[in-house]
């Protein structure tokens, strides 16, 4: 992927991919950025500026192929090369991301999960098994996971980040209601669930 694209651009992109995924499923053949800034509430500048970013011959004035246009995103944000991963949580959260099927679409493979908890210790979730999160490292050398959804408690979350670091883990979703102490070479991305509620709460209050 190319490192000069920043995150709110790569946001942004993703969102394209699910208007092109859409419109595939109801056999559009070609959208325009007017479309997409349209159904985004941004202006279309923006989203040419964007497109312009990938390996794309379509023309904004006469519209983009809709396929050609998603594997061009699918390429450069690395869809097409999957990254193996761990769910580290195996509660209410953990579960229901293991049976998030779509998660292999954009290049996430969750291979397993893994808990404290002796009583989800060998379930299957989604053909995927919950270990004992002692057995974390050992998998993840095997394996060659690099990569955490992270969906434990907050009272849990610092040690297990602790942990999982000993465990040459380097980088790390964070779905936990917590801000990490992580030393430099870990990246962690904060997937702010409360935060985002608390903002719709915010303007449905004013």
């Amino acid at each position: 992927m190319n490192n000069k694209i920043s995150d709110k651009i790569i946001n942004r992109l993703t969102l394209y991919h699910c208007i092109l995924s859409d419109f595939i499923a109801q056999k559009i053949d070609t959208v325009t950025s007017v479309q997409i800034a349209t159904l985004l509430k941004i202006d279309d500048s923006q989203v040419r500026k964007d497109i312009s970013l990938l390996e794309n011959s379509g023309k904004s004035r006469v519209g983009y192929h809709v396929a050609d246009l998603k594997k061009a995103i699918e390429k450069t944000l690395g869809f097409s090369h999957p990254k193996n991963a761990f769910i580290v949580g195996a509660g209410n959260l953990g579960l229901a991301l293991a049976k998030y099927d779509n998660f292999l679409n954009y290049g996430l493979n969750v291979l397993a999960l893994f808990d404290n908890d002796p009583l989800k210790v060998g379930v299957t979730v989604n053909k995927k098994e919950v270990y004992h999160i002692s057995k974390l490292p050992e998998l993840a050398k095997k394996m060659g996971v690099q990569m955490v959804l992270l969906t434990v408690p907050r009272s849990a979350s610092q040690q297990t980040v602790d942990f999982l670091v000993q465990s040459n883990i380097k980088y790390i979703w964070n779905f936990s209601p917590s801000v990490l102490s992580v030393p430099e070479g870990i990246e962690v991305w904060n997937e702010n669930l409360m935060g985002n509620f608390l903002h719709f709460s915010y303007k449905i209050s004013n």
